[in-house]
């Protein structure tokens, strides 16, 4: 998942995209996998009756069976082995790969309750998973021109021209209809890492830049330690849940 990245996102603080005065959102965990289609039914539902006022904001936290999937600027090119489904998204960014032990969470937000900004948006969504990692005492980092969030890897080898080596550890992509967001962010705490092999993911493809997970880094959290640090990070973030 990726959206156009800005050098501009502010340094991340609480309560940095709150919402007016108003209900909490709704937060919901899925249990088992959840068909991909289904879920983006879902989210298209929800956000249609959030956009027509009969419904609150809602962010859904659930795992994917293993899937790829090609956002609306993905290249053909950057899926190298079709091992999984290939799903065509209409969020922006290029190829990803979804799966089991990995934390996603679709995020249904009115920007009209907030601030009308896609970017200013991203950002937001990267300061809270920039501050769930901290919990976790890892540092996440945005990059200019890369969206999402990145560890860096002083342990593997550089770049061909020197630069460090850097592993993604949170995938971003978002769509908007009506200033209600849909998709949003996926958090690796313990897929298969290899299966990020049949992708170029998110069109980068050098070498000194891969893919990590909590687990990778050495750190053997639940699922359910994370979605408790994500849901006390989003509301820092974004206000309260409910």
């Amino acid at each position: 998942m990726s959206e156009p990245s800005s050098p501009a996102c502010p340094a991340p603080t609480h309560t940095l995209f709150p919402a007016q005065p108003g209900a909490p959102v709704e937060w919901t965990i899925a249990r088992g996998f959840v068909d991909y289609e289904t879920a983006v039914a879902a989210m298209e539902a929800r956000a249609e009756a959030i956009a027509a006022g009969q419904a609150r904001e809602q962010v859904w936290l659930l795992e994917h069976p293993a899937l790829y999937t090609a956002g609306t600027s993905a290249n053909d090119a950057d899926l190298v082995d079709a091992r999984f489904p290939v799903f065509r998204s209409g969020r922006g960014g290029q190829y990803t790969y979804h799966g089991p032990g990995q934390r996603v969470a679709y995020a249904m937000i009115d920007l009209r309750r907030r601030k009308q900004d896609v970017r200013a948006y991203v950002c937001a969504l990267e300061d809270w998973i920039i501050a769930t990692l901290a919990a976790f005492n890892v540092k996440g980092e945005r990059r200019e021109g890369r969206v999402g969030v990145w560890v860096a890897r002083p342990d593997k080898p550089p770049g061909l021209d020197g630069s460090p080596a850097e592993d993604k550890i949170a995938a971003i992509g978002v769509r908007v209809r009506r200033w209600v967001t849909f998709h949003g962010v996926s958090l690796n705490v313990e897929p298969d890492l290899s299966h990020f092999g049949g992708i170029v993911p998110c069109g980068i493809g050098q070498a000194h830049l891969g893919v990590t997970s909590l687990v990778d880094l050495g750190l053997p959290v639940t699922m359910a330690e994370v979605d408790s640090v994500m849901r006390r990070e989003f509301e820092r973030v974004f206000g309260p849940t409910g």
